[in-house]
């Protein structure tokens, strides 16, 4: 009993140790601002700050900046695949970035927590739906001047606010801290997943392969906001793949018009590794102009033609960031240092919770598929109904 009371006294400072500071984006900003700021930056996410960065001021309280949200490829690429901005994108770029953050309730997807805060908290955030807590790292001591000049010189991306500087803590880095303590929850940890009532079948994002992506659409950004995926399913109900917004997150903004035009097999497909295949991307492009969407099919020639005219890739890794994704940006579209595929990770109701939270971790993922013997699906695993488990035994001992 005294190993796992100790291990939820933790303090989630403990989980931050080595994190780097946030890079982030003012509220003041715009969609394209944001899109250049996750290209240049490389980053999987960027927070979002109440407070406008661009503003010559000497002191900020904590209450006028607050991240209030966080950002990704994929909330560009929805964005700019909805029907009023396929045939004026640069128009759509042009909007303010809150066009791109969730309205209440879905803003608790992002939770302020002190370092001295306890682990068991952290776990309490992150059941009420917190998908990052930002949590301060040791103060930051600039003199003036310098801040002065920080905010001056990069305001868009500044990783100072209220003079501090701030890290994420996701589900990934709880759950991959539980496993290195896993021997104090041996009990529960190797029994099958099935017998501790976290296999959820109700809240299963599924398309069938020949389905409209644009259909899938909607599906695929709730997936973001649950950290899950959306599968792929053929005429028998078995798996065949999935599109996983962690791969979009890697994906060229033009991908919006894969999107909009292609069937969710075909684009499956489109963003696998390796790149969308020539006869896919002909394909989009012919639909484009059918649809007379020449404004996005200019973006799509214009990222191609620079594709295939420069040898180098825009290369960055974002240290445990969400899910840990390091990213590594080339202007087609794709990423040579993708890992992630279309396959889906799947598991069966009898295999272990130990093994489906290594099996998650492994594929940086925060979620496992549930098949049958037969592969139709039955369900999904998820990281936040793991922390269910651990948080019941720590009630059962209190």
């Amino acid at each position: 009993m005294a190993p796992l009371r100790s291990l939820f006294s933790h303090e989630v400072a403990d989980l931050c140790l080595g994190k780097p500071p946030l890079k982030s984006l003012s509220i003041a900003a715009t969609v394209g601002e944001a899109l250049s700021a996750l290209k240049r930056l490389g980053e999987t996410y960027l927070s979002v700050w109440s407070c406008n960065h661009a503003e010559k001021k000497d002191v900020v309280t904590e209450d006028e900046c607050r991240c209030v949200g966080k950002v990704c490829m994929l909330d560009v690429i929805s964005y700019l695949g909805k029907e009023d901005n396929l045939s004026s994108p640069s128009k759509a770029l042009q909007a303010p970035i809150e066009v791109l953050i969730p309205k209440a309730p879905s803003t608790c997807l992002v939770r302020h927590l002190e370092p001295n805060a306890s682990l068991v908290e952290a776990i309490d955030l992150i059941l009420e739906g917190a998908q990052n807590l930002v949590i301060p790292l040791e103060e930051t001591r600039r003199n003036t001047g310098s801040r002065k000049k920080l905010l001056h010189t990069n305001s868009f991306n500044p990783t100072v606010h209220n003079r501090r500087e701030y890290c994420w803590l996701t589900q990934e880095d709880v759950i991959r801290y539980l496993l290195n303590s896993i021997g104090v929850f041996s009990h529960i940890s190797n029994n099958p997943i099935n017998t501790l009532q976290i296999i959820d079948s109700k809240n299963v994002l599924a398309v069938h392969y020949d389905d409209p992506a644009s259909a899938a659409l909607p599906l695929i950004f709730q997936s973001l906001i649950q950290q899950t995926s959306v599968a792929i399913l053929d005429g028998d109900g078995q798996v065949i793949g999935e599109i996983s917004p962690y791969t979009l997150n890697t994906c060229h903004e033009s991908v919006a018009a894969a999107i909009a035009t292609l069937s969710a097999g075909e684009l499956m497909a489109y963003i696998d590794c390796g790149g969308p295949p020539d006869d896919l991307v002909q394909l989009v492009k012919e639909r484009l102009q059918e649809k007379k969407y020449e404004g996005f099919l200019e973006l799509m020639e214009e990222d191609f033609t620079l594709s295939s005219s420069s040898s180098s890739s825009i290369c960055s890794t974002s240290s445990d960031e969400e899910f840990g994704q390091g990213r590594s940006w080339r202007l087609g579209g794709y990423s040579a240092r993708l890992v992630r595929r279309s396959e889906a990770i799947v598991c069966y109701p009898w295999s272990s919770l130990v093994a489906v939270m290594i099996q998650a971790l492994s594929h940086r993922v925060s979620y496992v598929w549930v098949v049958d013997e037969d592969g139709t699906l039955s369900g999904i695993v998820t990281f936040a109904s793991m922390f269910k488990v651990f948080r019941e035994r720590l009630r059962s001992m209190a």
